[in-house]
């Protein structure tokens, strides 16, 4: 006797092809609703660029893709213990017409919230930007950061 691999997709080809049809357009509108349709304009789209938030010994770092956005785009501002990271990527405006045949990247304002420890240093904060990813730094107040404690023999 002959082991055979069960297919779950075999025994659903008797099954209607309609079905299969409306499987697709279910998932393509869930698809739509949670990543922002691509027949609308792709201005209008939600855009929240991604980030990474680590935690040093002396100071936090704040990575934020920015691919195609202008440093001048960008405004960070820090309000109780709330640093608010907000920006626009423009619009590529070609005087000639193209024939697209996909538009995937998304343009248009963002803005991203992160709720800071009291432990930061405000007044050191530093911001730079290079090759499409900005970079923050937020320092660590003295008293946050670790300390070694000796152990003493008695």
């Amino acid at each position: 006797m002959a082991l055979v691999r069960w297919n779950p997709t075999r025994e659903l080809t008797a099954w209607p092809s309609g079905l299969f049809g409306l499987q697709r357009e279910m998932n393509n509108m869930f698809d739509s609703f949670f990543r922002g349709s691509q027949d609308e304009d792709t201005s209008l789209s939600a855009w929240a660029p991604a980030v990474d938030i680590a935690e040093h010994d002396d100071a936090y770092t704040v990575k934020m893709e920015l691919p195609g956005v202008n440093k001048d785009e960008v405004k960070i501002t820090l309000e109780s213990n709330i640093l608010t990271i907000r920006g626009e990527k423009k619009h590529e405006k070609d005087t000639k017409k193209e024939n697209y045949h996909r538009i995937e990247r998304i343009y248009g304002s963002f803005e991203r919230s992160f709720t800071l420890p009291t432990t930061v240093k405000s007044d050191k904060i530093d911001a730079a930007y290079n090759n499409g990813v900005l970079q923050i730094t937020l320092p660590k107040a003295e008293e946050a950061k670790p300390k070694q404690i000796e152990v003493k023999a008695k």
